[in-house]
């Protein structure tokens, strides 16, 4: 397990369906080591705090396994590593391997694994596609949210390690299931809305919606 690329990108506007809209979901490839901060990489902002960025958030994984998917479905893009607004583009690590509250060692940083991600328009406007959203909910390609737990540096070609796995054995896979209800198993609703490290208004909505 290894990161590919390390992506970051501070917000721009974008001109969307004739509105100015400020968004950070354009990434680039940088080399070199990059500062792990508490809420950010170094190079790398989030334009509405109020969805995205915070010490849930603090970066994003993306598998560079999924790429392959996308090219097939959308082979008039142009897909570099963070077209999807990932911060780490990760080789051997997907969603049904990483469960909430996991700590991963990459580099001098010590990361845990939160929650999965849940698209929003920002994607509609990343590939000018208004069906982005839907096809994303569909992919089973949700990436994974990390928070820090010690700052460090890390880079493109880092090994990743999971040092801790969380006992209660839920995947983020597990939570993508029970969120569209692809999942009708009440103990793993159970251990999900009672994992600590799965923010607060995700075991509420999970609470509310039940299976």
């Amino acid at each position: 397990m290894k990161i590919v690329s390390v992506n970051v990108g501070r917000p721009r506007i974008v001109l969307w369906k004739g509105t100015q809209v400020s968004t950070g979901i354009f990434k680039s490839p940088v080399e070199g080591p990059v500062e792990v901060g508490d809420v950010n990489l170094r190079g790398d902002r989030q334009a509405d705090l109020s969805a995205h960025g915070g010490r849930f958030k603090s970066a994003y994984g993306y598998p560079s396994e999924h790429y392959a998917y996308w090219r097939q479905q959308l082979p008039q893009s142009d897909l570099p590593w963070g077209a999807f607004g990932e911060n780490l583009t990760t080789e051997g690590l997907l969603e049904t391997d990483l469960d909430i509250g996991d700590h991963l060692r990459i580099g001098s940083a010590l990361l845990q694994v939160t929650q999965p991600r849940s698209p929003c328009y920002k994607l509609t406007i990343r590939f000018n596609r208004d069906d982005m959203v839907k096809r994303f909910a569909e992919s089973n390609t949700s990436g994974f949210y990390f928070a820090v737990l010690e700052q460090g540096t890390l880079q493109a070609g880092d090994e990743i390690t999971i040092v801790e796995r969380d006992p209660a054995a839920v995947s983020v896979a597990d939570i993508n299931r029970l969120y569209y209800r692809e999942s009708q198993d009440p103990e793993l609703l159970a251990r999900a809305v009672a994992l600590d490290a799965l923010p607060e208004n995700w075991r509420d909505y999970l609470r509310r919606r039940g299976v």
